[in-house]
């Protein structure tokens, strides 16, 4: 076992961070990019183990069995910070937490790191904030920053980190991971892989949740019962409390959780009033809470939508005579039906209708408007 496990398909990456590990002198900041299920956040935390791996060996640092390694990809090794935002954006407080952070030497490691999860949620002012730390870091500082592609993030930082770019693994090296460290059967851990396009977090996710199978093939067959304005309207309204629902619920109760720790903190009763001078903890609290619950149901919907989207993905293929596995395979009888009753043009302007919606969204157009005038788009060509 290593901490480079878990990252399957990424063969010619592995080699390049285990070289600068055994090196001794790695880059003081590294961006790591990929698309969305090709493990960049578990590529960061293997490559933070490896360079506190305690191994005397250098060439065979990243053992993922000494305290250093199991530490780190746990998530408790004191010189290891993994940040992810949970709001829509850092916010410039964020990083200015992190840049405190990184002047500090390492306490029991020969390196301090800090690994960035998406850092394409920054701003451009955020961004400016944390240049001046990556250009001239602290001694024994390493960044770490995760993003979809190198354009995701502002050219003055890129430029002064080293790149390391993954891709998404092929479906059998999923399934393969799955079975091996989730202890999943090899048809459940095939047809998660399939039906995730080979993410390894949501196939895990689908795998073990029913619920979570069952609103995704909800949404993937939307399209076969759109057939007028109407239908479209009542889609569009399930399809936005499909998605959005077990993240409000998710949202609220931890927002409930936090608001009675900090009561019990302050020593306030349940009910008792909250004092003046400390109305200005609860209402952070809430203003933190607000932007997770839009973060978490943005990014519900935003995943229902990419599921949709491999509906008319496989259509098209079918349409084309491709020959490409239909990710939705066991939908077969149904896409060939529908397929056969249009033509590749409307089923691309079908797609195009689907990423118009995902721009608007993060656009903040309300979701429901955004989503409606996608699902009319849906309906049949004529």
């Amino acid at each position: 076992m290593s901490v480079w496990d878990d990252l399957p398909g990424q063969g010619k990456t592995i080699t390049a961070l285990s070289r600068a590990v055994a090196e001794g002198n790695p880059s003081h900041a590294w961006l790591f990019t990929g698309p969305p299920g090709s493990g960049r956040s578990n590529a960061a935390r293997a490559f933070a183990a490896a360079l506190q791996c305690t191994v005397p060996d250098a060439a065979n640092r990243g053992c993922g069995q000494c305290k250093a390694c199991v530490t780190v990809l746990a998530g408790t090794h004191p010189d290891v910070a993994l940040i992810a935002t949970e709001k829509v954006n850092y916010q410039i407080e964020d990083v200015r937490e992190l840049i405190t952070k990184a002047q500090d030497r390492p306490s029991t490691a020969p390196w301090r790191v800090i690994i960035v999860e998406d850092a394409d949620r920054m701003t451009e002012r955020t961004t400016n904030v944390l240049l001046k730390s990556i250009e001239e870091p602290p001694p024994h500082t390493i960044w770490i920053l995760c993003a979809p592609s190198p354009a995701d993030v502002l050219v003055t930082i890129r430029s002064r980190c080293r790149s390391v770019s993954l891709s998404v693994p092929t479906r059998a090296a999923v399934a393969e991971l799955l079975v091996r460290r989730d202890g999943l059967s090899e048809a459940q851990a095939d047809f998660a892989a399939r039906i995730s396009q080979s993410h390894i977090g949501i196939a895990r996710r689908l795998a073990r949740d029913e619920d979570a199978r069952r609103r995704r093939d909800r949404t993937v067959r939307m399209p076969l019962r759109v057939r007028g304005v109407a239908d479209a309207v009542m889609a569009a309204a399930e399809l936005v409390d499909l998605s959005t629902a077990e993240a409000t619920a998710a949202a609220t109760e931890r927002a409930e959780a936090e608001a009675t720790a900090l009561r019990t903190a302050l020593g306030l009763d349940a009910d008792a009033p909250v004092p003046p001078q400390q109305r200005s903890q609860f209402k952070a609290l809430e203003e933190n809470a607000k932007r997770r619950a839009r973060r978490s149901t943005h990014d519900a919907l935003d995943r229902s939508l990419i599921d949709l989207t491999t509906f008319f993905r496989d259509v098209l293929m079918l349409q084309m005579n491709s020959g490409t596995e239909l990710v939705n395979d066991y939908l077969a009888d149904d896409l060939r039906s529908y397929a056969a009753a249009s033509r590749p043009e409307a089923t691309v302007a079908k797609i195009d209708a689907i990423a118009e919606a995902r721009t608007r969204i993060g656009a903040n157009v309300a979701p429901l408007l955004a989503v409606e005038a996608m699902m009319v788009a849906l309906r049949p060509s004529k």
